[in-house]
């Protein structure tokens, strides 16, 4: 018989999410396996037992999901998230077959699925949705403390029960059940991290976690407990250089250059707390209540200090010029430009507060019947706190020439600069150095954003047991009320007295520091001691956030009925499911226009056919439509309807009220969806599957369109002025459009060697690699790539683990993909990355039972071992033409575990 010993239990506490490995048995596999363990007991005496725990263990618990799922699933079990890496959840779900990280400050804080972006799926918590702290719905995995989560599973086919929505699948976070643990477990743990790059004086590079888990039961096995907390400071790192973008030189015809230049060092330190707690009652043989609560507070401070200057601004940026110019390919490599550089001292604070409440109650007749009610309740409150402020030699209304002259020369990452201005230069003083401000005379800029977001979930389900192929029937219904508001303040940093300039304190400035790139020392200060020292004035700009603000409100209504398939054709067995969703959605989107309102239906089929054999052969059919709602601030209503009288007949026309415009009728992705997966398992130690897929795009959605036929009916009219005959006009924002497809291909395994040969024991592989083809059609017909779509990804996984010993090694590598990043304003800024590949490292051992230490495990980890760069490109046929290089340093870990 092969079992998982109750260490294993203790062993996964010390992650937590390492429990599943225990919790989450084949069952199937288990029961057809019972008879044949017993004979070889019967025949022998003595009853074989094979210990499996730790990483081996968590691999087999994930093996036996995927074998005995009725969708498409993939599985992270919970040793696996809990040792390599376990910074964060998102690293470890990108190591799976057909997902990629987008790394963010070196965190993978979103998920790419199948070659799609975050905004093409959903992620819950327990199988209910979440609040975000950003614009969107994309979840941000590096709020989620790895400890205090039993398990990821990731659907890639769609099921009628599963309302959340996901054009190209679903992630579910799951917490511990204690009654499925079944036992006392009590683990502590801590660790340290070590960041190889301190950039700016001051800044930390060590951090460190600490953890604690608690789980219990009481009073026979019918109330279980568990506690997880989890706390956190991570340092982070980065060398960052970007360009404004590429744009024509009237001096130079027929090429492209960078239309200016920034550089800088960031230096951010990472808090966060992070809790769950869970209480299960049975209360009797039939009915089961489960109440549930996580807590995350996410604290992250940005120190943000460099140089920037414009290149290109026709002589308004600075008295710009260029000369000694080289054109390799239409791309101008090499330059001297004469223009005024800003030196910038920014700091940014986010702090991000997300609390979660669920009561479950499950009710068996155990005749046949069954029940269930799911009440959630989830918040998310975000403060992100922008403060600017810019120094240069002389205020720009005064300047009557350019302060520096600044060569530069392309290399294999970025540009090199020759510069002769003194970026530490004691004369520097607080200004508008381009003087782009006017009369303000600005010397900074403050941003404080406001994000709230509020969801409430109703969820009843009713399921009776039929017999035959139709084994049970299930039917009910999930109500969902989210609310997004957001709001901004905004403020000038002036001099006082209407200035045009301040000196900086001496007593305020901080330890100089030297950019690379050739650029030279630059002046520190701390823009926090500006105003609050008198150095500069607080300017309210009211008119400044108010165009920024929007709500959006969600309500929407999906009954479901799903027949659940099991029946024996010969010696093959078939399972699966049959169903369909009815998906009502009303949305109200207000700020400063008056509200707009929409209501739509979605009627949504699908169906999942698995063919089980009895070599361990499984082939799965999933046929189904699929959706994805609009981002949330792709449906505010910032947009001002005008009239363009320069037309016959005058036409409507839109324009924004502030920084991207939304579209409040727009209306969700919709694809058809086929998948076609042939797997091969080794009992419940491994498998090998080939996953083919293939959808079509009916309804895609083109963030920046423009659409002449567009009907303005639901929008307010302006006053005031005469007003076009016809509805119908030309709108510049978010709209829908036809036509595009996405297949390919996934190649997905974990082989343990022992399967093979006992000499190998303890040796073993588990990976994926997908081939991925995608194009959809803009509004204007142009073929484009779908963000975050790579066409190859790859990642493995190499180990060895026994007696105690425990060693791997990871790669990931994802070919170049559209990635979407925060722009100046907030606003998602579409950016070509090129292909990253990325390696991680880990040593451990646990302490056996027999020894003095029987409960301790130590390991020490390595990550981005390479120091992998993050770059992308401004013109995507010249890969040359650079426009975002960032590297993070490598991190080190050591750490150790205790389970009581």
């Amino acid at each position: 018989m092969t079992s998982i010993s109750s260490r294993s239990l203790l062993v996964a506490a010390a992650s937590p999410l390492a429990l599943i490995a225990a919790t989450t048995p084949a069952w199937g596999q288990e029961q057809q396996a019972a008879p044949a363990a017993q004979a070889t007991a019967d025949a022998s005496g003595q009853q074989p037992s094979i210990v499996i725990t730790g990483f081996r263990a968590a691999l087999r618990s994930a093996t036996a999901k995927k074998k005995n799922s009725e969708t498409v699933v993939e599985s992270v079990s919970a040793e696996d998230i809990g040792k390599l890496p376990d910074s964060g959840i998102g690293d470890s779900i990108a190591r799976l077959p057909g997902l990629a990280a987008q790394r963010d400050h070196g965190r993978a804080s979103v998920i790419s699925i199948r070659g799609f972006g975050p905004d093409f799926s959903t992620t819950t918590l327990n199988g209910r949705q979440q609040t975000t702290s950003n614009d969107s719905r994309a979840v941000e995995f590096d709020q989620y403390p790895s400890e205090i989560l039993a398990g990821v599973d990731i659907y890639k086919t769609a099921e009628a029960d599963h309302t959340a929505g996901g054009l190209v699948g679903s992630i579910d976070l799951r917490t511990l059940r204690p009654l499925d643990v079944g036992k006392r477990i009590v683990a502590v743990g801590a660790r340290g991290v070590y960041e190889d790059m301190k950039l700016l004086p001051g800044s930390q590079d060590k951090g460190g976690r600490v953890f604690g888990t608690f789980v219990d039961q009481f009073n026979h096995d019918t109330i279980g407990v568990s506690l997880s907390a989890a706390y956190s400071t991570d340092p982070y790192q980065t060398k960052d250089w970007n360009a404004w973008g590429y744009g024509g030189f009237g001096s130079v015809p027929g090429a492209v250059g960078m239309n200016g230049v920034k550089s800088w060092y960031e230096a951010s330190l990472y808090k966060r707390l992070g809790g769950n707690a869970t209480l299960q009652a049975k209360l009797s043989d039939n009915l089961t209540m489960t109440w549930d609560g996580f807590y995350s507070d996410v604290k992250n401070g940005t120190d943000q200090k460099g140089w920037e200057m414009p290149m290109n601004c026709g002589g308004g940026c600075g008295h710009d010029s260029i000369s000694n110019v080289t054109v390799q390919n239409g791309l101008i490599t090499a330059a001297t430009v004469q223009g005024t550089p800003v030196i910038e001292n920014y700091r940014e604070d986010d702090h991000i507060k997300q609390a979660s409440l669920g009561w479950n109650t499950r009710w068996d007749g155990h005749n046949g019947w069954r029940a269930l009610a799911d009440v959630s309740w989830s918040r998310t409150k975000r403060l992100d706190d922008r403060l600017e402020s810019t120094a240069g030699i002389i205020p720009g209304i005064l300047s009557t020439g350019p302060t520096a002259t600044v060569s530069y020369t392309f290399t294999d990452h970025g540009p090199e600069f020759v510069s002769n201005y003194n970026g530490a230069s004691p004369a520097l003083v607080l200004t508008d150095v381009e003087g782009w401000s006017g009369s303000t005379h600005q010397a900074g800029y403050d941003k404080i954003k406001h994000v709230r977001d509020d969801l409430k979930e109703l969820r009843g389900e009713i399921e009776r047991d039929v017999g035959g192929l139709v084994r049970a029937i299930k039917v009910g219904a999930d109500y969902t009320h989210r609310t997004k508001n957001l709001t901004q303040d905004e403020a000038f940093l002036v001099p006082p007295g209407n200035a045009l300039s301040a000196a900086i304190p001496a007593n305020l400035l901080q330890p100089t520091f030297t950019l690379d790139r050739g650029l030279g020392p630059i002046l520190s200060w701390d823009p926090r001691d500006l105003v609050p020292n008198g150095v500069l004035d607080y300017l309210p700009n009211p008119s400044g956030g108010a165009g920024q603000a929007y709500q959006v409100r969600e309500d929407v209504w999906t009954p479901y009925a799903m027949a659940m398939l099991d029946g024996d054709f010969g010696s093959t067995k078939l399972t699966g499911n049959v169903g369909l969703q009815a998906v009502h959605t009303s949305t109200s989107s207000s700020g400063l226009q008056p509200t707009i309102k929409d209501h739509y239906w979605m009627w949504l089929p699908s169906l999942n056919l698995n063919f089980r054999f009895p070599n361990d052969f499984v082939v799965r059919f999933a046929a189904s439509k699929e959706f994805m709602r609009p981002r949330m601030d792709q449906l505010n209503n910032r947009v001002v309807v005008g009239v363009d009288n320069t037309q016959t007949p005058p036409i409507y026309v839109s324009s924004c009220s502030g920084n991207g415009c939304g579209n409040p009728t727009l209306r969700p992705y919709e694809a058809k969806a086929l998948d076609l997966n042939f797997e091969k398992y080794f009992g419940t130690k491994g498998y090998v599957a080939l996953q083919t897929f293939y959808k079509h795009i009916d309804t895609y959605i083109d963030s920046q369109a423009s659409n002449p036929n567009f009907d303005f009916g639901p929008f307010p009219k302006p006053v005031g002025v005469t007003l076009p005959p016809s509805n119908i006009g030309t709108f510049s924002g978010p709209v829908n459009t036809h036509g595009g497809h996405l297949y390919g291909a996934e190649l997905a395994a974990t082989l343990p060697f022992d399967s093979f040969t006992s000499a190998l024991s303890g040796f073993g592989v588990t990976g994926g690699l997908g081939l991925t083809w995608s194009k959809v059609a803009r509004f204007n017909g142009a073929k484009t790539q779908i963000p975050g779509y790579s066409k190859f990804v790859g990642n493995l996984t190499a180990f060895y683990e026994k007696n105690g010993m425990n060693v791997r090694g990871s790669v990931r590598h994802r070919s170049g993909f559209l990635g979407e990043f925060p722009s100046f304003n907030g606003a998602p800024e579409q950016q070509y990355v090129l292909h990253e590949t990325s390696y991680d490292a880990q040593v451990g051992y646990d302490f056996p039972d027999g020894s003095a230490l029987r409960g301790l495990s130590v390991y020490v980890q390595g990550q981005n071992l390479t120091n992998e760069r993050s770059a992308t490109i401004g013109v995507i046929d010249k890969l040359d033409s650079w426009y975002k290089y960032q590297t993070y340093g490598r991190r080190f870990l050591a750490g150790a575990t205790y389970k009581f």
